[in-house]
């Protein structure tokens, strides 16, 4: 056999063709030998939040459900973006960090203070605010 794992040509397996399988060192991926072999891979790309970023999580995403949806101002899509951002790094690392929080916590504050939006976009900023105020400490 040679150094790939295929067989050289012209001679038998040294195991007398039965073959056999040798991984040193291997991360992540999949390996299934014999004739009736089937290997199966799971990723997970998204950690789970804890408790109080699962909430700061929906805030999030009912305020940027709330937004407007269309005639947005500046503000909006600049929130909307933070916003964004934020959940992006909840849903993959499972937390937000303290500089993040601290930038959304201002965005959110000064668009509450510059915008007459719908009771339910308030309510839902606010939720952001409360949700970022008990990370943050």
């Amino acid at each position: 056999m040679s150094d790939t794992g295929h067989p050289t040509p012209g001679r038998p397996a040294q195991d007398g063709g039965a073959g056999s399988v040798h991984i040193g060192s291997m991360s992540g991926g999949s390996i299934a030998t014999g004739s009736h072999g089937s290997a199966y891979s799971v990723n997970q790309t998204a950690a789970e939040p804890d408790p109080r970023h699962a909430e700061l999580l929906q805030a999030i995403r009912a305020l940027r459900d709330a937004l407007p949806a269309r005639e947005r101002s500046a503000e909006d899509t600049t929130l909307d973006g933070e916003l964004a951002d934020a959940e992006a790094e909840i849903t993959r690392t499972g937390a937000a960090g303290p500089e993040r929080l601290t930038r959304l916590l201002t965005g959110v504050r000064g668009w509450l203070g510059s915008q007459a939006a719908a009771a339910g976009a308030i309510a839902s900023a606010t939720a952001v605010v409360q949700g970022i105020a008990q990370l943050l400490g």
